[in-house]
């Protein structure tokens, strides 16, 4: 049997694994985790197979997902190395750890692919960004995207943009936005239930809009803002207070964690 392995039992395999079940996927799903209590949380939820052996776990893989914090791959590697006698597809979700260095840790006949999925694929409205190793097999290619393309879209980019990535594509981005529209709502004379229903219209059915039409933003920003208007007046503050900068500023910061967290 050859199976997609997940080495690593904690928030992002149970989303894509949530997210694959959804979309009724039949093949087999084999998960191994130092903790037990994860790997039986997952086999109760999801039915998938668990082994608590890492030398089974990974000779059953035909797809290998490295699914670790970032300062565990390299010593997760290391243990995983003397395993590794065929050719196999192993795709790292470890946010900052680069290709450079994940083929250092495991040569060929692995075939690396990063990935950085959204938790969003648990409900099948996730976002994948990849980046593939050179001279990659184009069926193995093909199959790493059939299965994460199950659980959202898939965009293809530059390793060096993958950092910029991580920290802008993060579903935080949404919830923290919209927590922070309602408490600003609650404290200019909101009730709470209302701050809810009018900050989430305001972030997440205009954004649903933007994303089903074909309107450029800055001609609906501008259908949005009449001049001398309230919605003209708050953004207006908004920039002169320094939103963007802000932005990113938090953006820079999560660059330099990803960064620090890989080691780099």
């Amino acid at each position: 049997m050859k199976a997609i392995v997940f080495l690593g039992g904690g928030r992002i395999t149970s989303a894509l694994i949530a997210g694959l079940r959804l979309a009724k996927f039949g093949e087999p799903i084999v998960v191994h985790d130092r903790h037990p209590s994860k790997l039986q949380k997952l086999k109760r939820q999801y039915g998938v197979m668990i082994e608590t052996d890492l030398h089974r776990a990974v000779e059953s893989a035909r797809l290998l997902i490295i699914a670790v914090r970032p300062d565990s791959v390299r010593g997760l590697l290391k243990e995983v190395a003397p395993y590794i006698h065929r050719p196999v597809t192993a795709v790292s979700l470890a946010a900052g750890i680069p290709l450079s260095t994940l083929r250092t840790g495991l040569r060929s006949p692995v075939r690396w692919v990063r990935a950085m999925p959204s938790p969003l694929c648990r409900t099948r409205r996730g976002l994948t960004a990849m980046a593939f190793s050179g001279n990659f097999p184009r069926a193995a290619r093909a199959e790493v995207l059939n299965v994460f393309s199950l659980v959202g879209k898939i965009v293809e980019i530059s390793e060096e943009q993958f950092d910029a990535f991580t920290v802008t594509f993060s579903s935080s981005q949404g919830y923290h936005a919209l927590g922070t529209l309602i408490a600003a709502a609650e404290a200019v004379g909101l009730d709470r239930k209302t701050a809810r229903i009018a900050a989430a219209h305001g972030l997440g059915d205009a954004i649903a809009a933007w994303r089903e039409g074909n309107t450029p933003l800055d001609e609906l920003i501008e259908e949005a803002t009449t001049p001398g208007g309230t919605a003209a007046a708050v953004m207006a503050s908004m920039n002169d207070a320094g939103y963007r900068r802000i932005v990113e500023q938090g953006l820079r910061a999560g660059i330099r964690q990803a960064r620090k967290n890989a080691g780099r």
